[in-house]
């Protein structure tokens, strides 16, 4: 079978679960994947032949993809700050509004001098895409991450490793620690916000697949991650050090509140690219 007769079909079977532009995108992802052509070698190569081996592998994956399995878990890489990142079912993907985090930390060091060391911790970890991203653009900085799935940190470190980036990774359940033994000039985490009242607002892709571990808290206590943060990082965090969180858009001017009443000071709600609360940042 011809490529482009295949595409026919790839597009007529995901329609109705995906938009055409998503479709498109999927179908260019896997021309790499499966056999290493671009898009312009698609378009280059209009009799480009799959064996029937081929046409098996792509049917498998589109049964996955019709059963909304994220693109990234097939392929078993994301992109993330312009790094290749390694994922799997033990990770969340890399999200674009994280890549907002990670801007606006590496900004905030924009005038200081580029000698000066920095000691940096990034809490629940993950892929490892926050340090190793922050590591690449802060090279005078020492990156720390915690996380508490032993799985997530081995991808993180397999992540360190063809990055070729220098991170000390910890296992560790934060709510379980007392102290970090150390001082850190920035503290940033990421961590579970999505309340479970929020569940029927999470596609079906996301429910079905990425580890809840990293992503749900219970509803009466939806802060309970950033109260702890914070808590170990008055305790933790240099003068004038800086702490950063990812947030729940719904949950800004409570995530503010605690900050305050913790006896932060210049904090800072933002709103990513789509107009949502989504990054606090604050001193102490």
């Amino acid at each position: 079978m011809l490529l482009k007769q295949y595409k026919n079909h790839f597009f007529d079977s995901l329609q109705g679960i995906q938009d055409e532009q998503e479709i498109e995108s999927f179908f260019f992802i896997l021309t790499e994947y499966l056999h290493n052509l671009k898009r312009v070698d698609v378009a280059l190569n209009p009799n480009f032949e799959l064996s029937d081996a081929e046409v098996e592998k792509w049917n498998t994956i589109l049964a996955d993809l019709q059963q909304e399995k994220p693109i990234q878990y097939i392929t078993g890489e994301a992109w993330f700050y312009g790094l290749r990142f390694e994922v799997n079912e033990n990770t969340l993907i890399p999200r674009p509004e994280t890549e907002e985090l990670v801007e606006w930390i590496i900004e905030s060091q924009k005038s200081k001098v580029q000698s000066q060391k920095l000691e940096i911790l990034d809490i629940g970890t993950g892929t490892g895409c926050i340090p190793i991203s922050l590591k690449l653009n802060l090279p005078q900085a020492n990156v720390s991450a915690i996380d508490v799935s032993e799985k997530a940190l081995e991808v993180a470190k397999r992540n360190a490793v063809s990055n070729k980036v220098d991170i000390s990774f910890i296992q560790a359940d934060i709510l379980e620690v007392e102290d970090l033994n150390q001082h850190f000039d920035i503290i940033v985490s990421n961590p579970p916000y999505v309340r479970n009242l929020e569940k029927q607002e999470i596609k079906k892709n996301v429910l079905d697949y990425e580890p809840h571990l990293a992503l749900f808290v219970e509803d009466t206590d939806a802060l309970l991650f950033y109260r702890k943060i914070a808590q170990l990082a008055l305790k933790n965090l240099s003068p004038n050090g800086l702490l950063f969180f990812e947030i729940n858009q719904y949950l800004g001017k409570e995530t503010f509140g605690l900050l305050k009443n913790l006896g932060f000071k210049n904090i800072e709600l933002k709103k990513d690219m789509y107009g949502n609360d989504r990054m606090i940042r604050c001193e102490k």
